[in-house]
């Protein structure tokens, strides 16, 4: 499976510690698991300590900049005035908006409003109204590490079946925390998910998920929220993702806007709801980076 190591060799995770006293008995235990059939992670997405708190202190910068968010937005606010708050506040911090120039995306944040699934782009023309919800993906990369998180904001008088579908959205999140524990599957988390959402009479989008995050925006492994018991990845220490589910009203067919190739919207043009929490997986269960 990897390249053998001496004992006393320095461990492959670039902890400088030597490999029987970091991770020796992690190795054997991984051997035993693959023997099982079980998908196990690569080596490069399990971090070291000095990578986790990197991990951290970008993380801190991301629920910074969502807290400035949260206490400026309001009725009547563009969009664009959303991402300028998320640009300013990350470079305040000595952060880079990660959004910002990926594969061409323009803005420094993704502003997704009521039907829109995801990757809105913020705008100057476009206001926020009385009955709106939206979703605030802010991203952010400190010193070369990678921290991602969003939350929904309710503007004005939002009605009740809008408000549910935002309520059941974090549960969902919640559920699949529940499920984050070290050596067990990540198909437990994402079928957990959507259960929850079934049970209000929700469907998961399946085409879109989480995704490994850190030391790159976008690592392995691809997070589906519309998995099976016992499937997936094996979760274990020092893997870190993204448990983000897009809860719609309505449908879970999507299509992707022909104008500007980033917008996803539902089919059927219904709500869709979003949270997004990064989490690093630990010993005794996991640890949130970002929220």
């Amino acid at each position: 499976m990897f390249h053998k190591l001496g004992r006393n060799d320095d461990c492959w995770c670039g902890s400088g510690v030597k490999y029987k006293h970091c991770h020796a008995d992690y190795d054997a235990k991984l051997e035993k698991f693959k023997a099982r059939g079980c998908l196990i992670p690569p080596r490069k997405i399990i971090k070291n300590q000095e990578q986790i708190q990197g991990m951290r202190d970008s993380g801190k910068i991301n629920i910074a900049v969502l807290d400035a968010v949260a206490e400026k937005i309001c009725e009547g606010m563009t969009t664009e005035e959303i991402n300028t708050i998320v640009h300013e506040k990350t470079i305040s911090m000595g952060g880079i908006p990660a959004p910002l120039g990926y594969q061409g995306f323009p803005k420094s944040v993704c502003t997704s409003i009521n039907d829109q699934v995801c990757h809105g782009i913020p705008s100057g023309d476009v206001k926020l109204k009385s009955g709106d919800i939206i979703n605030v993906d802010v991203s952010t990369i400190y010193k070369g590490y990678f921290s991602d998180s969003s939350r929904m904001f309710c503007i004005g008088e939002v009605s009740p079946e809008k408000e549910r579908l935002v309520r059941v959205t974090k549960e969902c999140v919640e559920k699949g925390l529940e499920m984050v524990k070290p050596w067990t599957r990540l198909g437990d988390m994402g079928y957990a998910v959507h259960q929850h959402a079934l049970q209000h009479g929700y469907t998961v989008v399946r085409e879109v998920g989480g995704h490994g995050v850190g030391l790159e925006f976008h690592e392995d492994p691809y997070v589906g929220y519309t998995t099976e018991k016992n499937t997936g990845m094996l979760m274990t220490p020092g893997m870190s993702f993204t448990i983000e589910p897009m809860v719609n009203m309505g449908t879970d067919e999507i299509f992707v806007d022909e104008e500007n190739e980033w917008t996803i919207y539902t089919e059927d043009r219904k709500p869709s709801a979003q949270w997004e929490v990064m989490v690093l997986v630990t010993e005794e269960g996991y640890e949130l980076i970002a929220y």
